[in-house]
């Protein structure tokens, strides 16, 4: 019984390539390098090299992208954001147009301590909830 592929073929003239005509010149295989390939050049070695990073299927055009801000951090700027005269206080109450900072919407993280008067594109729940708990307004632009 044979071990492996050289003491397979030993004795036999063409080691199971055929005739042995077969595996003369690099005719055979197509050509040597990339001999032949000039119409099919780009998808050849340019998509191949796509297809090899792993990304393939569809890509969303539709998702755009949103400058975000949680509520806590708001909270913790907005003195310094009444000091550079972006929000304006009246009593107790911050008022300021997240437009301004270049937020369109406004996250729940964080903790509310001072009472806000916040207008922006968007507001998730757990902002508004918050905003509103400590006696201020979210509104919505």
């Amino acid at each position: 019984m044979p071990v492996n592929k050289r003491s397979k073929y030993r004795g036999s003239r063409t080691c199971g390539g055929g005739t042995h005509k077969n595996r003369r010149g690099a005719g055979n295989r197509g050509g040597r390098g990339r001999a032949g390939q000039r119409d099919h050049r780009f998808s050849h070695f340019y998509l191949k090299g796509e297809i090899a990073n792993g990304k393939h299927g569809f890509i969303s055009k539709t998702s755009v992208s949103v400058s975000a801000l949680d509520v806590g951090e708001i909270d913790q700027m907005a003195e310094a954001l009444l000091r550079e005269g972006l929000a304006s206080q009246e009593g107790d109450l911050i008022t300021l147009d997240a437009a301004e900072i270049g937020i369109e919407k406004v996250l729940g993280g964080g903790r509310v301590t001072h009472k806000l008067s916040i207008s922006a594109r968007g507001f998730s729940e757990r902002a508004r909830t918050k905003i509103e708990e400590m006696g201020g307004q979210a509104t919505t632009v």
